[in-house]
């Protein structure tokens, strides 16, 4: 009891004053869109980039007139990173007059607080990325990537065809995000005919690799599949190059993302990653969002942003079809829609939603080279 008290009181004071409010506007002519998002903690970066991105689409839309002409008013809920108390700001938002949730990236705070929503009947967007979040039954839960079930499987042709591996190696971080993606990749493997010959997991937060670079290195794995939060990746990366593990390391969204490349600098130079969206790709939309969102924020965006940015677009489009700001008609026209770049291209990719809210989209295969995540190739829709 004492718990949820504290709790109730943490909530209470972590919304944050960096909230998008117009000016001039009463609050009859309003929707409310806020954003519970990582904004301190561990997950910071990534909740900050979420966060940003969906501002940039808040102040074009509103620019435009807003939803059905009401302007969209975003406020933070800073979840600190922390699920217990995603789930008390997520009833907060809602208890607000939230129109829809935009948020949480951390897939162990979504599969907490989205039952919250769903109580509510209140549709959410979330950047998360564990398989299990859209195997819930829930239908006021939608992504704005694709997850690690969509993902994964595309890095299958890299290590049986290109690699030629026969021996793989696994390093994840023991959470709802790696359990997720490292279950999805063990059973590909399986379909493969790959062996895995180290499955290493590994704490979030976890400071020292050594024993785990180590275990890879002696189990004569050709390759490693690396699925892991950023800081942790990063320092896997730099501790393989120190003990001069040479064979490739292969990730899926995080392994070379721009927070990876900042912290383990030259030892994340030839990861190898599969991402359902980037700044990097060759998309004039998406080049485009890269150079405004570093114009106003004096730096580059990784995947979240833009995964911000489409959620809100997303909810403007599908809000517009219906001609309501109707909650429960929202999360329904959202099932099996797509949504073609070319007719609504604040999607920045034509993306389609099926009947779980899973998301579909082209998507790509990275490398990191001299320091920078470089596009090498696209992965068709699935």
């Amino acid at each position: 009891m004492k718990r949820r008290y504290l709790i109730a009181w943490a909530a209470a004071s972590l919304i944050t004053g960096a909230a998008l409010h117009p000016q001039g506007v009463r609050a009859e002519d309003t929707v409310s869109l806020p954003c519970v998002c990582e904004l301190s903690g561990a997950g910071a970066v990534s909740g900050k980039n979420y966060r940003d991105g969906a501002y940039m689409a808040v102040e074009e839309i509103n620019a435009d007139g807003g939803i059905l002409g009401k302007k969209i008013v975003m406020d933070d809920y800073d979840t600190q990173s922390d699920a217990p108390t995603s789930r008390a700001l997520v009833q907060k938002a809602i208890d607000a007059d939230a129109y829809a949730i935009i948020g949480t990236v951390y897939s162990g705070s979504t599969i907490v607080n989205m039952l919250v929503a769903k109580q509510n009947g209140v549709p959410q967007f979330t950047g998360s990325e564990a398989p299990n979040i859209t195997q819930q039954g829930n239908p006021y839960i939608f992504r704005t990537s694709s997850s690690a079930a969509k993902g994964v499987p595309g890095l299958t042709p890299y290590f049986k065809d290109t690699l030629k591996a026969k021996k793989i190696g696994v390093a994840w971080v023991n959470n709802e995000f790696g359990k997720g993606g490292h279950d999805v990749f063990t059973d590909e493997m399986k379909k493969a005919g790959i062996d895995i010959v180290a499955d290493v997991p590994s704490e979030q937060g976890q400071a020292d690799f050594a024993a785990d670079v180590s275990k890879i290195k002696e189990s004569g794995a050709e390759a490693v599949f690396v699925y892991l939060n950023e800081e942790e990746a990063a320092r896997l990366l730099k501790e393989a190059k120190k003990q001069g593990l040479k064979v490739p390391l292969v990730g899926e969204v995080t392994l070379t993302s721009q927070k990876v490349i900042d912290l383990a600098g030259d030892a994340a130079d030839g990861a190898y990653a599969h991402v359902g969206v980037t700044a990097g790709a060759d998309v004039p939309a998406i080049q485009a969002f890269g150079e405004k969102f570093k114009q106003k924020y004096n730096r580059a965006t990784d995947h979240n942003g833009l995964k911000g940015y489409v959620a809100v677009y997303a909810v403007k489009y599908v809000s517009e079809m219906n001609g309501s700001l109707d909650r429960e008609a929202l999360a329904k026209k959202l099932h099996g829609l797509t949504l073609d770049v070319a007719k609504y291209p604040g999607m920045l990719l034509t993306t389609t939603w099926d009947d779980t809210g899973e998301m579909s989209r082209e998507s790509f295969m990275t490398q990191v080279v001299d320091g920078k995540q470089k596009v090498v190739g696209t992965v068709p829709a699935n």
